[in-house]
């Protein structure tokens, strides 16, 4: 068998290990990381002796339906929560997610947890602690999990060739705010496409390929329309007032991650 988990907690490890709840404890190994939708596929390097779960579908499950987040703990650190909403999520590192799944209250585990409806069949995998809206002027602290729905177009992949098949997504190495109706580069990666090209944080985007991006999602996909990792990315910032037209080349996130040792 195989465990799903989310991607940041296994990329660029150099070595794995799992701990079961009977105390065993097996070496891991990173067998996929998909960039796209954050999940990370690990390889036991011995038997877990562990049941499977089912996939269930977004489309089963309705805000206020009662779901479980099971993380390391077993039954006992299990937590009973409510769906608090389905919708779009976009990450400043250059991530969306056409659909992500909202709960409440939140799990002080949750990276990597996961979500389970009333069949015990699994939803979604746990990825941040996000604070969720319950009235107004109020707030709840919930998680986001990230559906499995997206998984199962691009396993059969993932465990092929650790990867998904087809053309790869551009990468800039950019970080994406929004502050009083502008987006702000919030940050850049060193040795990154972005930073190469001369990007800085502070940068106001005002056009992306041509267009005026209209949130932190639109800013991303704008690039992605683009081609494969590689294409040419314009951008027109505004720095200090002053307009500068930069091209940046793109690049392949997954090339530029270091992969674990095999010795």
């Amino acid at each position: 068998g195989l465990i799903l988990t989310i991607g940041y907690l296994i990329t660029e490890a150099q070595s794995i290990w799992l701990t079961a709840n009977n105390g065993a404890v097996i070496q891991g190994h990173t067998l996929a990381y998909d960039q796209a939708t954050g999940f990370g596929l690990i390889q036991p390097l011995g038997r877990l002796k562990l049941p499977m779960l089912n996939f269930a579908s977004m489309a089963s499950t309705e805000p206020e339906d009662d779901v479980f987040v099971i993380a390391y703990g077993g039954r006992h650190h299990a937590l009973k929560a409510k769906v608090a909403g389905k919708r779009e999520f976009a990450g400043n590192w250059e991530y969306v997610l056409d659909e992500a799944l909202f709960t409440a209250p939140a799990h002080p585990h949750w990276s990597g947890a996961a979500v389970i409806d009333e069949f015990g069949r699994l939803l979604g995998i746990g990825s941040l602690l996000v604070q969720e809206a319950k009235e107004e002027g109020e707030t709840l602290q919930g998680n986001m999990f990230v559906p499995v729905d997206i998984l199962k177009p691009i396993l059969n992949d993932l465990i092929k060739y650790g990867r998904a098949s087809g053309p790869t997504r551009p990468w800039l190495g950019l970080y994406v705010a929004e502050s009083d109706g502008q987006l702000i580069v919030s940050g850049v990666t060193d040795g990154g496409p972005a930073a190469k090209a001369g990007v800085k944080p502070g940068d106001v985007i005002v056009s992306v390929a041509g267009g005026r991006p209209t949130g932190i999602a639109d800013v991303f996909r704008r690039y992605w329309a683009l081609g494969e990792a590689g294409v040419e990315v314009p951008l027109t910032l505004l720095r200090k007032g002053a307009r500068n037209d930069i091209i940046v080349r793109s690049a392949e996130r997954g090339a530029l991650l270091k992969k674990p040792s095999l010795h």
